[in-house]
Formats: structure tokens, C-alpha cells, sequence
């Protein structure tokens, strides 16, 4: 489902106003990014900051797999501590994730950005393909454009 396709003559400003409802009645919004020809697609929250939280990232899934996965893991964070960077959590029916601080937030999360400013922080969860290799590993199997890795690991940007 896209909002600009579904809303053509919508402007930019009526998305905003529709995200700001969703964050209102959900706590956040998942907004996606498709794949295209140089790039896997990609996906990240709009809306924890709005709750002292970092945004979270997926980058390399198909939309519906990555919103699964960030509104699984925004769920868990609006309720407890967000994971730091470093950690590596196996979730339940799903992969493995390490949690890698992204460098620049303001490079990647363009709505985020312009609904709450530069202050907004954000962790990637990067996950193991199903060998349990990561994208920084030799044999890494990730896809059709891989998996871009955000920042680097155990945080620090």
C-alpha cells in the first residue's frame, strides 16, 4: 500500500499530516523505500523519538518483511530499554539481529528528519542470513543488493 499512489493529488504536506495521525493512534509509522536498480530496498521507523527512542532500520528486505520486523522490534522498545549497539538478539521466528548505531541519521531517514529534526538518532538491525553469516562476514548471502550496513559495529558511527 503507498499513500502517494493511493492519494495522487495529495501533497507532501497531507502525508505528513497522515503520518503525524498514525504516530498518534500507533506510536510510529514504518516508512519503506523500494528497491530499485543500485540500491536493496529499506525501511525505518518515523515516530519513537517522538518517545525519547531511537527510529530502527532495515535495509535488504521486501517491505512487508521489513515492516514485520521493525514494528515487532518498535513494540519491544516502547516498552523497555532500546537494545545498544553491539548487542545481538535472536528473535522468536525470526533471524538473528545485531543492533549497529547509525552513523548518519540524517542521511538515510529523510522523513524522520523533517518531522522531528537533527536531534533524531537511529539503530540499524542488521540480521544474519540463514547460513548465520553477517554482511560483514566473507560468504554473506544477502540478496539482490545485499544488505548496507548503516554505521559501524558496536556503535561509535
Amino acid at each position: 500500500m503507498c499513500w502517494h499512489c493511493d492519494n495522487p493529488g495529495g501533497s507532501r504536506l497531507d502525508y505528513l499530516d497522515h503520518l503525524r495521525e498514525t504516530i498518534i493512534s500507533c506510536g510510529w509509522a514504518v516508512q519503506s523505500i523500494a528497491r530499485d536498480r543500485l540500491y536493496p530496498p529499506w525501511a525505518y521507523t518515523v515516530g519513537l523519538t517522538s518517545r525519547g527512542r531511537p527510529e530502527l532500520v532495515a535495509t535488504g528486505l521486501p517491505p512487508d518483511r521489513a515492516g514485520a520486523l521493525l514494528n515487532s522490534v518498535a513494540e519491544h522498545v516502547l516498552h523497555d530499554d532500546a537494545p545498544a549497539p553491539g548487542a545481538q538478539i535472536p528473535l522468536r521466528g525470526g533471524p538473528l539481529i545485531e543492533i549497529v548505531e547509525v552513523a548518519e541519521p540524517s542521511a538515510h531517514l529523510f522523513t524522520a528528519i523533517e518531522l522531528y529534526g537533527d536531534g533524531v538518532r537511529a539503530v540499524q538491525l542488521v540480521y544474519a542470513d540463514d547460513r548465520g553469516h553477517w554482511p560483514w562476514d566473507r560468504g554473506f548471502r544477502g540478496g539482490k543488493g545485499g544488505q548496507p550496513v548503516l554505521g559501524n559495529r558496536g556503535g561509535g558511527g
